[in-house]
């Protein structure tokens, strides 16, 4: 039994493996609204750090981790900003 929060395996009957993508979850109908775009405030952590050694520009597209998923995205910098030094 899984509850809220748990990482699962299942069972779907009638549903193709290829279907179903590592990090998806399981909901009832209409209870989570998807979401394709997000503000955030961010810190890039420096080489020294374990992060990045070279800056990075707009429309950089790094990847984003949530939980058990990754998605690739796009930074927009703020206005008149023209690039990110880590």
């Amino acid at each position: 039994r899984g509850e809220a929060g748990d990482n699962v395996g299942v069972l779907l009957r009638g549903i193709d493996r290829d279907g179903v993508e590592r990090g998806q979850v399981l909901v009832k109908p209409k209870s989570v609204t998807p979401h394709t775009t997000f503000e955030a405030e961010a810190y890039i952590l420096t080489k020294e750090e374990g992060g990045r050694h070279t800056p990075f520009f707009a429309n950089y597209r790094p990847q984003f981790y949530f939980r058990t998923t990754d998605v690739t995205g796009t930074v927009k910098l703020p206005e008149g900003t023209e690039m990110v030094m880590p």
